[in-house]
């Protein structure tokens, strides 16, 4: 337990100073090679549960603190216990004597484990009435930063309770059934002969009722699925591909959407994406579902004369870089390290990429563009600019039961997301 929590420790501090979570867990996996499954899974949920329910467990620890703690390791310790004790199964006396004995492997002062004991002891006394103070502060009652509970208390009144509370929820493991090589219902028979249970949603996604490590799915070596969320499946089906066309996915990686388009329809497609690495897994999914690509091209969207051949595209997908709002549930981290100041330069980029994207359309072409945010600024604020600026774009209308004017906010279904298509003429 004294190493789980060391490196989860660890992970916690590198994000908090402004690491991503991922790429963090991703080294921590490379410099220890001996950590066993149970243990990469103790850390990995120790560190998502503490970045998920930071602003909780920060407001609490204040509370039990009679004074700012500057060893930044023993206050991690402080919230990683913190987390363990509220919401994990384990006792709570072994929960104190580990973070005790971890207190003296992470910290040089004498009295570092007698005051993790008794903050914790205290926390065991009082949580029930401490709890009430933490829900209070929006930031300890909605565990995401002031400025965020702010903007979307302003642009969503009426509902942005429900979507920081989905935001705080376990994501949904989803599958997307490869419709070349199996059908839904096969694909669902197959599940049940293996002894897993997943609910249908909208008629075309597959939501497992328990997640599970993707080489226990049945079919998925072979290309017979992928993972890919419910709200990112409605993408290849918006933009209307039928054979024949010239597709461009203008931000391609890691290529779910990319592969679906394939699966829709025969098409001649152009994976493009500004990261090579990156790249590397689209070709990886392309090759797992047997599906291939017209084009696989390491480019940016923003400078098209680097790469582009002049021939105009049919269908342009524009699934560009954005704050990622949307999928905080699977993304924790996200919420602790985007600034307000962030949303103009995402903005920015964003329009810069849907000014190039659009003229490589041909006229009467249709062109998606979709974000993983839930913010006003990256989406419609945006959407009204381009119309305005651009007479020979219009708007096809979008018709789905969770989405309101191309807005899907996340809940316990789907990650949120934004979509409009653009006709033009």
């Amino acid at each position: 337990m004294n190493k789980t929590q060391r490196l989860a420790i660890t992970a916690i501090g590198r994000v908090l100073a402004g690491a991503n979570l991922t790429a963090v867990l991703q080294e921590i996996w490379r410099s220890n090679p001996l950590l066993s499954q149970q243990q990469r899974g103790a850390i990995q949920d120790l560190t998502y549960g503490v970045l998920r329910y930071y602003g909780q467990l920060d407001t609490l620890l204040g509370l039990l603190l009679d004074r700012t703690l500057h060893d930044h390791e023993l206050r991690y310790l402080l919230l990683v216990s913190l987390y363990q004790l509220q919401y994990s199964k384990a006792p709570s006396y072994a929960i104190v004597d580990h973070a005790v004995s971890t207190a003296r492997l992470v910290s040089n002062k004498r009295g570092a484990p007698g005051l993790v004991n008794a903050v914790l002891r205290n926390f065991i006394r009082k949580g029930s009435a401490l709890w009430e103070q933490v829900s209070k502060n929006d930031v300890g009652k909605y565990s995401h930063p002031q400025w965020w509970v702010d903007k979307l208390r302003k642009q969503y009144p009426q509902r942005y309770k429900t979507i920081l509370s989905a935001s705080n929820q376990h994501p949904a493991m989803t599958l997307r059934v490869n419709s070349r090589r199996i059908g839904l219902a096969a694909y669902q028979r197959m599940l049940d002969e293996h002894g897993i249970k997943a609910d249908l949603i909208w008629g075309v996604a597959l939501r497992l009722v328990q997640p599970l490590p993707v080489e226990k799915l049945p079919g998925f070596a072979e290309g017979l699925v992928s993972i890919q969320d419910a709200g990112a499946q409605l993408a290849a089906p918006l933009l209307d591909v039928h054979d024949g066309m010239h597709v461009l996915d203008a931000c391609a990686a890691p290529g779910g959407k990319s592969t679906h388009l394939l699966e829709l329809a025969q098409i001649r497609l152009t994976a493009l994406d500004n990261d090579a690495q990156r790249l590397a897994r689209v070709a990886e999914n392309f090759e797992r579902l047997g599906n291939q690509p017209h084009h696989l091209v390491c480019g940016n969207a923003l400078h098209p004369a680097e790469w582009w051949d002049g021939q105009p595209f049919d269908r342009i997908l524009a699934d560009v870089p954005c704050s990622a709002s949307g999928v905080v549930s699977r993304h924790p981290d996200i919420k602790w390290l985007r600034r307000q100041a962030d949303l103009p330069t995402f903005a920015s980029n964003q329009e810069n990429i849907l000014n190039a994207l659009w003229q490589m359309l041909k006229r009467e072409g249709k062109l998606l563009y979709v974000t993983c945010s839930i913010f006003h600024e990256e989406n419609w604020t945006l959407i009204e600019k381009f119309l305005h600026s651009h007479q020979d774009a219009s708007l096809l209308p979008l018709s789905h039961s969770d989405m309101v004017n191309g807005q899907l906010l996340p809940n316990s279904l789907h990650d949120g997301f934004f979509y409009a298509l653009f006709y033009k003429a």
